[in-house]
């Protein structure tokens, strides 16, 4: 998927997807919802052979860009190329497809191993301070009907199973988010959704103060801001016989 953070942030958690999954030189593998191709740059760099799938041109523009010896496509990542491959790789996908059960499955009939990413919950994430800043000026938040959401252990296991799956491995890393100063990290979310919503109701500059109050416990001795957050991994393989 396409960077949900500040640049680099996805670095310890891909580090630590490829060490799970053993990949190296000649490592057969396929990135499903490749973004523009940083996960299979990191791939790369271990000498793996990397094949990646992405539903947005724009984003398989820039993995071609950044692994110009892999191969991408634009195509749905319920219908992976056939392969084989050695690892199959969903990082940050499952919580953006229509069917993860799918994908999983998909994914596990073109390779023997699985890994997958996500989000740790909510309270396991310094991100969350944004929407907590921002809370008196959104609209009040409800619990969604349906499943919880992937990024609940339980609710992924339960999927991983529903795909004819099981876990073989599991790991967590942290990610930190780092932003050099105020600027860098009120400026995103002034752009995103939310930030823009808030703003709407009460002006930029109340946001920015409301934002760095909040944030002022993750301020560094350098003056910029490090949010830490955890990231789950599963390692994941077709149950015996």
């Amino acid at each position: 998927m396409s960077e949900e953070g500040p640049a680099g942030w996805g670095e310890p958690l891909y580090a630590a997807v490829l060490g799970l999954a053993g990949v190296g030189a000649g490592t057969r593998l396929l990135d499903l919802g490749c973004g523009p191709g940083l996960f299979a740059a990191a791939a790369a760099a271990r000498g793996a052979h990397v094949t990646g799938m992405d539903a947005d041109p724009g984003a398989v523009a820039a993995a071609r860009a950044a692994v110009p010896d892999g191969r991408f496509a634009v195509g749905d990542v319920h219908d992976p190329p056939p392969g084989p491959f050695d690892v199959a790789a969903a990082v940050q996908l499952l919580s953006h497809v229509a069917n993860p059960v799918a994908v999983l499955r998909a994914a596990a009939r073109v390779a023997p191993q699985v890994a997958v990413t996500v989000w740790g919950q909510e309270h396991e994430c310094d991100v969350r301070a944004f929407g907590e800043a921002l809370a008196p000026w959104l609209p009040s938040r409800r619990t969604p009907a349906g499943p919880p959401p992937v990024t609940d252990p339980a609710r992924l296991a339960k999927l991983v199973g529903l795909a004819g799956l099981e876990v073989a491995e599991r790991a967590e890393v942290v990610c930190p988010f780092d932003y050099a100063d105020a600027d860098a990290v009120v400026a995103p979310l002034l752009a995103a959704g939310i930030g823009r919503m808030a703003a709407a109701r009460v002006g930029q500059a109340a946001v920015r103060e409301a934002v760095l109050d909040r944030l002022a416990p993750h301020r560094t001795s350098a003056g910029g801001y490090r949010l830490a957050n955890l990231f789950r991994i599963v390692l994941v393989r077709r149950t015996a016989g």
